[in-house]
């Protein structure tokens, strides 16, 4: 197996995905007190979701997270999972004065150590078989 690849019964994968999202109006909520806890709830979520924080940074209008996935969860999944968790907890916990607190958008991208081009090679080259 491949270094770095995570192995499964059934499969070989390596993916990471990064993830941003703001709340709602884009206001600078996710402040202090705020801040720590959203943090926290990430990290609850990830865990119980089997996933591999690599990288979390909250801004005060938004949040970057990029994390290990697991090829049985869709990245959509993902998103509504953890903001959903840590938007029920902190709409428990604090007053934003928002009526929802997270924006329904987010953006998400992949990242690997293959690029595109290595992929159109291999599958050139098993062509040729």
């Amino acid at each position: 197996m491949p270094r770095g690849f995570d192995r499964e019964r059934t499969s070989v994968h390596k993916l990471q995905y990064h993830f941003i999202w703001c709340p709602k109006y884009r206001k600078s909520v996710l402040e202090g007190e705020v801040r720590t806890r959203l943090e926290e709830l990430i990290e609850v979520k990830a865990d119980e979701l089997d996933l591999e924080i690599l990288e979390l940074a909250i801004r005060p209008d938004h949040v970057h997270l990029f994390i290990t996935g697991d090829p049985t969860l869709a990245p959509n999944k993902i998103m509504q999972q953890v903001k959903g968790y840590s938007s029920r907890h902190l709409r428990d916990e604090f007053d934003f004065g928002l009526p929802s607190l997270w924006t329904r958008s987010y953006f998400v991208s992949s990242a690997g150590d293959v690029s595109s081009g290595v992929i159109e090679e291999y599958i050139d080259a098993q062509a040729g078989e």
